[in-house]
């Protein structure tokens, strides 16, 4: 089977559902090509000219002018490769255009949805051209299954990213948390008590604002974001984690959800011990884990296990054990199985 697999554009974060789709089925004996739209973006938006002054230069391409190059080049692989399915990871910025023409040359389209519940109109808007689509939290599973064929598919994780093992020195740390610095995020750091620990923030905190306690704890630029291999450095190099789902949507209402974030799944894996922003299906998989209401409950409870190594290290590795089941692998394996039917 040949599948072309398209990648998000941001090269963070859900890049890494990219790498394990595309990883996942070349193991499984697929043959696999990967569309690079990450670089490409940033190669057109990025691309210089000479200007008539020595030594200045000026932007080649007007933003929607690079995206549009971008998103060219994978009309152009659909027309080389003819795959018999395209995957789509999260689809930000690709055009209905794309699916119907993949359509008419009579491959599948298959729409990996990263966002639910967080991008309910985006997501809903996108689903009618796809042939399949897999959503990451079943909370609106069924608005999606009126518009076409929708699946519940969880979280997972790389086991050649994500798995336990030593520290590494210059990471180490009391807390950490790896993830976008959206404003209800900011608040609620902000209104724990962080004092005499050593901890660690990573990932896009470009709005802290600059008096914010936060800025001297991001272990970054600001502007920059985290590789996914070195966040699962982080998860290795911590002693304790914390899980707390963003509160933004872009429908109001929808940001509640049902099934576990990938930072979850990725930091079990990682055999990192983490205090958890309750949700029903962490309340099943990973109910060994601490939960809190707010701020305070949060950070009495890592101060606790951060006093008490043994247990803390004991549920850190049944919640290793508890997602091992979530990995790219079984879900490409499955996948296959319902195509090649």
């Amino acid at each position: 089977m040949r599948i072309l697999v398209a990648a998000p554009g941001p090269a963070f974060s859900v890049q890494d559902v990219y790498a394990g789709w595309v990883e996942a089925l070349g193991e499984l004996g697929a043959h696999v090509v990967g569309f690079n739209l990450d670089e490409r973006l940033s190669f057109y938006d990025e691309a210089l000219l000479p200007t008539l002054t020595p030594d200045v230069f000026r932007k080649a391409l007007t933003s929607e002018q690079a995206h549009e190059l971008a998103v060219n080049g994978l009309n152009a692989a659909l027309y080389k490769v003819r795959p018999d399915l395209l995957i789509v990871i999260s689809g930000f910025f690709l055009p209905p255009e794309v699916y119907v023409r993949a359509r008419t040359y009579g491959t599948r389209v298959v729409l990996i949805h990263t966002e639910e519940p967080y991008e309910l109109d985006r997501d809903l808007a996108r689903a009618p051209y796809a042939d399949l689509n897999l959503l990451n939290d079943p909370t609106h599973l069924a608005r999606f299954q009126q518009v076409g064929p929708a699946l519940y598919l969880p979280h997972a994780f790389r086991p050649s990213v994500h798995h336990p093992g030593p520290p590494l020195p210059d990471l180490e740390c009391d807390l950490a948390f790896v993830g976008t610095g959206y404003a209800s995020r900011i608040a609620f750091f902000e209104a724990m008590d962080l004092a005499g620990l050593d901890v660690l923030l990573a990932g896009h905190w470009a709005n802290l604002a600059e008096d914010s306690p936060l800025r001297p704890l991001v272990a970054h630029r600001l502007a920059h974001c985290l590789d996914n291999a070195k966040a699962a450095d982080i998860y290795r190099s911590a002693r304790a984690g914390l899980n707390l789902y963003r509160r933004e949507a872009t429908e109001v209402g929808s940001s509640q959800g049902w099934a576990m974030g990938p930072r979850e799944i990725e930091m079990a894996a990682s055999q990192l011990f983490f205090v958890r922003d309750p949700r029903p299906e962490g309340d099943e998989v990973l109910d060994m884990l601490p939960t809190f209401a707010d701020p305070d409950e949060a950070g009495e409870a890592i101060r606790w296990y951060l006093a008490h190594d043994d247990e803390r290290q004991a549920l850190a590795t049944k919640a290793c054990e508890a997602v091992q089941d979530r990995t790219f692998t079984n879900h490409a394996a499955a996948l296959l199985r319902m195509f090649d039917q």
